[in-house]
């Protein structure tokens, strides 16, 4: 079975409302002007200091190179060849200190190692770098997976917390949160350390354990990451947001204090985690996630159809929203469209619940109406539909044994077989972006098919669209709407039928990187395409907000864009576990708070 991923592909500081500033929580925001300090101040930690860090953490404190860093001086050495060898490997990224999914933003940011780099191995390592952060005013990075498109997780002059060591999935037959005895019945779920990717949670819950874990459809994102900011996989329009089966959460906050989260302790800290945007709540060390039946099969729709005209192309639109409609808008299917503007509809769907004859009857009448006008429609790849094992569907060993080339493994003699990641997503790997848009479209629009359809038509007259159906939960089972309802996600995901994402980058532009540099006119061409093709859907969908994790880093009103009327709520959370909001990112919850590089208060 093919899988194929869409190519996922300054900051303005509103002014808050008088109402909001009245809200409970608020108060801390007027603190006495500060400035985190950098290496060049006086009060730098002493390298005595920074020693007493490192006995602590038993040894794991680093001081971070460049990714680069030896490119400038020797080109053709060991370390350079290396680093330019493995810059579409994720995993190679992933696991240097330096290392980040992408490489940078246009004009917004670009990779930066830390000045130091806290390699923990355990909570204690945590706490111990978190408390050293905020005894001595620094800058404090967080970094899981790394795959933060704005940039999260770096950032220069800065102490990074880097849990990738910590990567250990413990599995449950029965779990009852902490002081949840006698409130809470025991299920299966399964305890993820936060330094761990989605292909090691996949291998030890569904390959090893027989079990579904929703998550992420990217292998190489972290874990703990995804679930901050809500989450979705292949499968969520049947299983729901990653976000809402979260069970505990075992955090680091800005006191120094552990403290276990769940719906019995810390109940307001846990609803901001499920969804309120990684690094803002602390350094979260591990999550506990409910698992689920695993199904026979996870199956698959795909195909490439070219219309030979613009008009019949508007047709093909509006008749595929028809069929979603009909036959798609439902628990089972998942995953996206492309919708190109040389006139082809790319089909690269996902399923769950259905056999491979069930999924076949399902998308035949499509089909067959595309194979009877010939003269309209080219066929550029086949239309099908397959089944697999769901068992085996990120098992590697069977992948490779049946000749499947959906998949890339982690090439370096010592990488566990286990690591690999989708051949859809390996320009991700190093991406620079030029722009990023998302907008949730509401379920509604499925009422006003012709109006949709003129709209992505016209979007797509200026860059390639993707509706991900997966990423809006209207067509869910009810109980997985009611549980991301307990969250605290945009609830705008509620009723949306599909994320829109428009978006466009190009290669590695890494500092000290030894190729070519980004053609930046083109670049800032391309960026006002899609600001043109994100206007067009804005006609249709103008409240629609956008997803934390895949928005615009430019976006303006992004408090309300990214978690609607939830925003104040999880300010007031904000300001009871982090008043002196130790923990900054960009469009984070309190960042306003803060200048654009973390380092100044401002209000």
């Amino acid at each position: 079975m093919e899988r194929r991923r869409f190519l996922k592909g300054a900051a303005a500081l509103p002014l808050l409302s008088a109402f909001e500033r009245r809200l409970p929580g608020w108060a801390t925001i007027a603190a006495p002007a500060k400035r985190r300090v950098r290496p060049s101040d006086a009060s730098w930690p002493s390298a005595a200091r920074w020693e007493g860090l490192r006995q602590a953490v038993g040894g794991s404190l680093i001081q971070p190179p460049p990714l680069f860093a030896g490119c400038a001086s020797a080109p053709t050495s060991a370390s350079c060849l290396d680093a330019v060898n493995n810059l579409r490997n994720p995993y190679y990224l992933g696991d240097q200190p330096a290392g980040t999914q992408c490489s940078g933003w246009l004009d917004a940011w670009t990779s930066s190692p830390s000045a130091y780099a806290v390699a923990a191995r355990s909570t204690k390592d945590v706490v111990a770098a978190v408390n050293f952060a905020r005894e001595n005013n620094l800058r404090l990075v967080v970094k899981g997976g790394g795959h933060s498109y704005q940039g999260t997780s770096n950032a220069a002059d800065s102490l990074l917390v880097w849990t990738r060591a910590m990567n250990t999935v413990t599995l449950h037959d029965g779990f009852v949160g902490r002081g949840c005895a006698g409130r809470q019945a025991p299920v299966p779920a399964a305890t993820i350390e936060a330094g761990a990717v989605w292909t090691d949670a996949y291998d030890a819950v569904a390959t090893k354990g027989g079990r579904y874990v929703q998550g992420g459809g990217c292998a190489t994102v972290g874990v703990a990451g995804l679930i901050q900011s809500g989450g979705f996989g292949s499968f969520s329009k049947g299983y729901g947001m990653a976000a809402a089966s979260l069970l505990e959460a075992e955090i680091v906050t800005a006191d120094g204090v552990v403290r276990v989260a769940n719906s019995c302790a810390h109940p307001d800290l846990f609803w901001a985690i499920k969804g309120g945007g990684g690094g803002s709540w602390g350094v979260v060390t591990s999550v506990t996630l409910r698992t689920h039946a695993l199904p026979d099969c996870f199956g698959s729709a795909d195909g490439e159809i070219r219309a030979t005209s613009d008009a019949a192309f508007r047709i093909l639109i509006g008749r595929f929203i028809r069929f979603y409609s009909e036959r798609l808008f439902n628990p089972h299917w998942g995953e996206h469209i492309a919708i190109r503007r040389n006139n082809t509809l790319q089909l690269s769907m996902e399923c769950q619940g259905l056999d491979k004859e069930e999924a076949a009857r399902v998308w035949q009448p499509f089909f067959d109406w595309v194979k009877a006008s010939a003269q309209d429609y080219v066929i550029v790849s086949p239309l099908k539909t397959d089944c697999m094992p769901a068992q085996r569907y990120w098992d590697a060993a069977y992948l490779k044994a049946s000749g499947d080339t959906s998949f890339v493994g982690d090439p370096r003699p010592s990488a566990p077989e286990k690591h690999i990641w989708w051949v859809g997503d390996q320009n991700q790997a190093g991406e620079f972006w030029h722009a990023y848009e998302s907008l949730w479209l509401p379920a509604s629009l499925l009422q006003r098919q012709e109006a949709l359809a003129d709209a992505l038509f016209a979007s797509s007259r200026n860059w390639t669209v993707g509706l991900h159906f997966n990423k809006g939960l209207a067509g869910s089972p009810e109980e997985a709407v009611t549980a991301a309802r307990d969250t605290a996600m945009n609830p705008a995901v509620l009723t949306a039928f599909a994320l829109a994402i428009i978006s466009v980058g190009g290669p590695p532009a890494y500092p000290g990187f030894p190729g070519p540099s980004p053609d930046l006119a083109d670049a800032r061409n391309k960026v006002a395409q899609v600001d043109q093709a994100m206007r067009e859907l804005r006609k249709v969908a103008p409240d629609g907000g956008s997803y934390v994790s895949e928005s615009n880093y430019f976006e303006v009103s992004w408090q309300r864009s990214h978690w609607g009327e939830h925003y104040s709520r999880l300010r007031a959370v904000k300001d009871h576990y982090d008043p002196d909001g130790l923990f900054f990112v960009h469009h984070g919850v309190g960042s306003e708070g803060w200048s654009a590089d973390g380092f100044t208060r401002v209000s």
